[in-house]
């Protein structure tokens, strides 16, 4: 996918998830993609590993930025303590309706991804993040050892909440 339709997919998630309530900082967007390649299909290209709040694209990031910088994403502040959001500008508008045949195909999946991330905290996405990418990358089945997995990759999650992320995620797929 070039450049200019990952920019018109990303630009769409990111509205996507507003109309739903999504909060649409980074971490959100960061995990929307996550969700979008690997359950939607999307061949973004971001490749993913476990980070602070679970998985993280560096290059998506960096993507992220550049999008800013050409003028198809704008941070908008928010008073403290809260961080900014990512809004679409009027030019994001406009290369969205430059590939209508690439939001098509995908509009779907994008859609799908939005229910699912929605209006969640951060909290809730680094669980649900982190149970699809060990889901993901683990050849383990039983969902009490990747429950297991999670909690020792994040050991502030509790075995509940591992467990309920390892089954949303199991829904999902």
């Amino acid at each position: 996918m070039n450049r200019f339709a990952k920019a018109a997919v990303l630009t769409r998630l990111r509205d996507e998830l507003a109309r739903r309530g999504s909060w649409c900082g980074e971490t959100h967007i960061q995990k929307a993609t996550l969700v979008l390649q690997e359950v939607g299909g999307v061949p973004l290209g971001f490749e993913f590993v476990l980070y602070k709040h679970g998985p993280f694209s560096f290059d998506l990031r960096s993507e992220l930025n550049a999008l800013r910088a050409d003028g198809l994403l704008v941070l908008e502040p928010q008073p403290y303590p809260y961080g900014p959001r990512l809004a679409t500008t009027a030019l994001g508008d406009r290369v969205q309706s430059r590939f209508p045949k690439t939001l098509e195909t995908y509009s779907g999946a994008i859609t799908r991804v939005a229910d699912f991330v929605r209006n969640r905290g951060v909290a809730s996405l680094e669980r649900l993040g982190t149970a699809l990418y060990l889901i993901r990358e683990s050849t383990q089945e039983d969902d009490y050892a990747l429950a297991a997995e999670l909690r020792r990759v994040k050991p502030h999650v509790s075995e509940a909440d591992a467990m309920k992320a390892i089954e949303e995620v199991r829904e999902l797929l």
